[in-house]
């Protein structure tokens, strides 16, 4: 007699794994057939680019429950070859409805042929970077999570699939083959309209993106690294024990959500021209469609059964919608539609098995069932391969002199028949510039159109004098605002530079013109602090432009002496002759002041706020700027004169800015009431 288990697999894992190391013998991967092939259809070949594959779809008949209503009532489902079935009005039993999909499996099937006939030959697009999903739909208690999950004694689709898969890929990343691969696994459950991580339950309900390329993925979803399938036990027989399950009248274990594993393989070449491929496989367990009078659902479980046939119900307009060819498709009415997007009408190969009983009562959700399989058989989806570079292969490498290919190696690397056997950066290294190549250009298997995209953005980076930086791996959106901000930031730079040379030429004609006004301007010799009874010759009195001001209260400390002429004081108890000979100006402070003066201005460049900055002779509000964020990056100033290492401030202008605040700080200080 056969019996389903119950929900999710029992047992300790340890137990769990030798049964589940039970499968067949080894499989050939030549002779495959196309995706989601049943016994019905021919076999073909691979190819790098396949064509449009439809979604393909298997229907499972599970036996009879018990053994008194196998005996009671007929089945209503009857088997009339491995593609085709019929189902028998069970009001006018003479009346049926035929079907046909790829594969049919009967009463008696087991999960090994089920999985052989239409889930194996799927796993290959895999290895190629492509996408594939196994979906089992159907009514409550038609045995979906039975097919997926299996049993220990008859393990299902799930446990199967990934310890093929895991072989594969220890075959195909094995030493001395040209790719290394990897192995990661998510797992989710979509209930009441939530996604839910079931490796990691307290992260919450996740939302669903999708990337400038069309991919669907969800942000922050735990990905588990495996390597052998005690790795994948060890990671999901905990998580499945977290799925929402509950107790009907016509499943004791009825899951109450729609639970998702994903597979990701990614692969890496190890010889150029580096390429790298990712492929993700679907493994999705539908909750069934329930009829609330028949299951007695109240409360919680009335709301969790109609958030259940609502995702159904827009499952239903999605695969309407797209075998009709309308123009919108619904996908975004609903968690689970917008996380199918790949597997319907997107870029995966797609098997859908459908599960129906036999019972008379379930006529109406086997016809519903069958009725949406029909529909989706009509679905076409465009597989293609999800390739791209690896970010050091495109990033450009500078290499040493010695490093440098000579004339001769540079005529070898123009051969189309070369093998790149070294590194990275030994395959990168560029020829001399009259020889100069791209490396973009030695992708000669890439389409034209891409190649051209490629090579104009490798050249935009080469007059950037763009060092390494990855800007062919980020998005679009992304690059052209990249690219809008350097622009900007290069305009910026022009207008300071445009600024600094009319500011230069203004000192430069002020500078012309003082030696005029000074010759027609009287000087004033102000009186020396400390000497009251000096004689000395009347001289020219002389404007001091700011100074004059603070001369006042910082007397005691500062002279100010007009050279040229030497002047003669007589002597006194506190003074001695002084002798200046010199035509120009010269401002004599105290070491000490001046000291001082220097460490004030320092902390107020380093401490100081954008308005403390403001108030300082010749700084405004855009060079307040620059500094407050040139301190940010590179912490504080270490001396006054570093302040010309700010981007837009000239040496000359710091020298103007010492001369028109030090003296001032200096004095300010001195004159303190303290």
């Amino acid at each position: 007699m056969f019996r389903f288990p119950l929900r999710g697999i029992p047992g300790p894992p340890g137990n769990v794994g030798s049964h589940f190391s039970v499968l067949p013998p080894k499989f050939n991967t030549e002779n495959w057939s196309l995706p989601g092939a049943g016994r019905c259809l021919s076999k073909g070949g691979s190819s790098r680019r396949p064509p449009p594959a439809r979604v393909r779809v298997a229907v499972r008949l599970r036996p009879f429950m018990d053994e008194e209503t196998k005996a009671s009532e007929p089945s209503c489902v009857r088997g009339i070859d491995s593609c085709s079935l019929e189902v028998a009005n069970w009001k006018k039993y003479q009346e049926t409805l035929k079907y046909q999909f790829d594969a049919f499996y009967g009463e008696k099937s087991t999960q090994q042929d089920i999985y052989v006939g239409s889930v194996q030959p799927i796993l290959r697009h895999l290895l190629e970077g492509q996408n594939a999903s196994v979906l089992a739909y159907g009514p409550t208690g038609a045995g979906k999570t039975h097919t997926m999950l299996g049993s220990p004694e008859q393990p299902g689709v799930i446990p199967r699939a990934l310890m093929d898969l895991l072989q594969l890929t220890r075959e195909e990343s094995a030493e001395g083959r040209p790719w290394d691969l990897s192995v990661t696994m998510s797992y989710l459950e979509i209930y009441q309209e939530k996604v839910l991580d079931l490796l990691d339950p307290a992260s919450g309900d996740l939302v669903i993106r999708e990337d400038c390329r069309g991919n669907i993925l969800i942000p922050g979803l735990t990905q588990k690294p495996i390597a052998s399938f005690s790795d994948f036990e060890q990671h999901f027989l905990p998580a499945s024990r977290n799925r929402s399950v509950g107790a009907t009248r016509l499943n004791q274990r009825s899951s109450r959500s729609h639970a998702v594993l994903l597979v990701k393989v990614d692969q890496r070449e190890r010889l150029a021209p580096f390429r790298q491929r990712e492929g993700k496989l679907y493994l999705i367990d539908l909750a069934g469609s329930e009829d609330n009078r028949r299951t007695g659902n109240q409360g919680i479980r009335l709301k969790e059964s109609g958030a259940i046939n609502s995702s159904l119900f827009v499952l239903g307009k999605v695969v309407d919608a797209l075998s009709q060819g309308l123009p919108r498709i619904p996908y975004r009415d609903s968690k689970l539609t917008r996380l199918l997007q790949d597997s319907l009408g997107g870029s995966a190969h797609s098997i859908i098995i459908a599960n129906i009983a036999p019972e008379r009562r379930f006529y109406q959700d086997t016809i519903s069932a069958l009725n949406f399989t029909a529909r989706s058989k009509e679905v076409i989806n465009r597989p293609f391969t999800n390739e791209s570079l690896q970010p050091h292969a495109l990033a450009p490498v500078k290499p040493s002199q010695k490093e440098l290919p000579g004339p001769s190696e540079a005529k070898k690397a123009k051969g189309p028949e070369q093998e790149s056997t070294g590194s990275p950066a030994s395959v990168t290294a560029p020829a001399p510039a009259s020889e100069k190549l791209s490396l973009l250009g030695k992708l000669c298997s890439m389409d034209p159109a891409t190649m051209e995209s490629l090579l104009s953005l490798d050249r935009l980076l080469g007059s950037q004098g763009s060092h390494g930086t990855p800007l062919l791996n980020t998005p679009k959106r992304e690059r052209m605002a990249l690219i809008k901000t350097v622009e900007e930031k290069n305009l910026e730079i022009e207008r300071l530079k445009m600024k600094q040379k009319e500011l230069e030429a203004k000192v430069l004609a002020q500078e012309a013109q003082d030696p005029k006004d000074k010759e027609n301007s009287p000087t004033v010799l102000q009186p020396l602090p400390s000497c009251t009874d000096t004689v000395a010759k009347p001289l020219r009195k002389a404007v001091v432009m700011p100074l004059q001001l603070v001369q006042k209260q910082a007397e005691s400390k500062i002279h100010i002496l007009k050279r040229g002429h030497k002047r003669k004081l007589e002597p006194s108890i506190a003074s001695k002759p002084v002798e200046k000979a010199e035509d120009c100006w010269e401002l004599q402070i105290s070491p000490e002041l001046l000291a001082h003066g220097r460490k004030k201005l320092l902390d107020l460049l380093n401490e100081g706020s954008v308005r403390d900055l403001r108030s300082l002779h010749l700084i405004g509000q855009k060079k307040a700027q620059l500094i407050m964020g040139w301190r940010e990056l590179h912490g504080p100033f270490s001396k006054v004169e570093d302040l010309e290492q700010v981007e837009g401030i000239s040496g000359k202008q710091v020298e103007s800015f010492l001369k028109a605040n030090l003296l001032g700080l200096a004095a300010g200080q001195n004159c303190d009431p303290s």
